[in-house]
């Protein structure tokens, strides 16, 4: 794999994983525009380590979060009203979102695979609906409710239907928090914080699975995209925040609704 490949994978991986743009949508059609000259091994290495360094940058990015949540769990003490605490309810609340992409993604993971092998026009008609979906969240009323447990369930299934390529993870399941009336900084929290322990998951899956051999990668292209979706994905995390804040979503709609088109055009051209 190219150098200059990697690094721009990696870019494309760090700015898209938490810019309600789809990254998985812009992998695919940087890998189609690109071309795939290099082995399925290499490919599959590159998306673990790609993953791998988004979860990172979002460990960095909420660090002070992720402490007082594991705090609060190992504390276990009681909040005023004899319940759980703040942290330990907020863990739980991440575990149950995470419980409809985990079914998804283990009852159909070979499926899913298959949608992931140069479906641009499945692409652009997923962007689409995540622009109609980013479009309607930048219109609602900003409120200051908290992420119930029922929205946890909801928000996890929004999850799961954004593992289909094209529709954003961060994009889904921020609008679906903001539709649900919930504030939209505590949205942005809890949606980028939700995804670390399935990206981290999905990573051990992937390297346990005894499916890769380091000995047929080759590991400075590697280090390059790590590095390059680490810095990029640290950067875009903390933009999207001030960006959910200003409820500055209708640009990344119209974006979305351009790209999925010219997915679409392109296919057809292509055809």
């Amino acid at each position: 794999m190219e150098l200059l490949k990697a690094i721009i994978l990696g870019i494309i991986q760090g700015l898209t994983e938490f810019l309600p743009v789809s990254s998985s949508g812009h992998l695919e059609i940087a890998k189609a525009i690109l071309g795939e000259n290099y082995s399925a091994e290499e490919s599959m290495m590159m998306t673990i380590v790609l993953h791998a360094a988004t979860a990172l940058s979002t460990i960095i990015v909420f660090r002070k979060d992720i402490l007082e949540i594991i705090k609060g769990i190992f504390s276990f003490k009681k909040n005023a009203q004899g319940g759980m605490n703040e942290q330990m309810a907020f863990a739980l609340k991440i575990v149950l979102s995470m419980i409809p992409a985990v079914f998804i993604g283990l009852k159909y993971d070979e499926a899913l695979e298959v949608l992931f092998e140069g479906k641009i026009m499945l692409v652009g008609f997923m962007l689409l609906v995540t622009g109609v979906l980013l479009f309607l969240a930048d219109k609602a009323k900003r409120t200051n409710k908290e992420v119930s447990w029922g929205n946890a369930i909801i928000i996890g299934v929004a999850q799961a239907i954004a593992m289909l390529p094209g529709i954003s993870r961060s994009g889904a399941t921020i609008s679906t928090s903001v539709l649900l009336g919930i504030d939209r900084t505590k949205a942005a929290r809890f949606s980028f914080l939700m995804v670390v322990p399935l990206i981290m998951g999905k990573v051990a899956k992937d390297i346990l699975s005894g499916d890769l051999s380091s000995e047929s990668v080759n590991v400075l292209p590697m280090m390059l995209g790590f590095i390059a979706a680490l810095i990029t994905g640290w950067l875009a995390c903390k933009w999207m925040i001030k960006l959910v804040q200003k409820s500055s979503l209708k640009g990344f709609a119209i974006y979305c609704f351009v790209i999925g088109f010219i997915a679409i055009g392109y296919t057809f051209m292509v055809s």
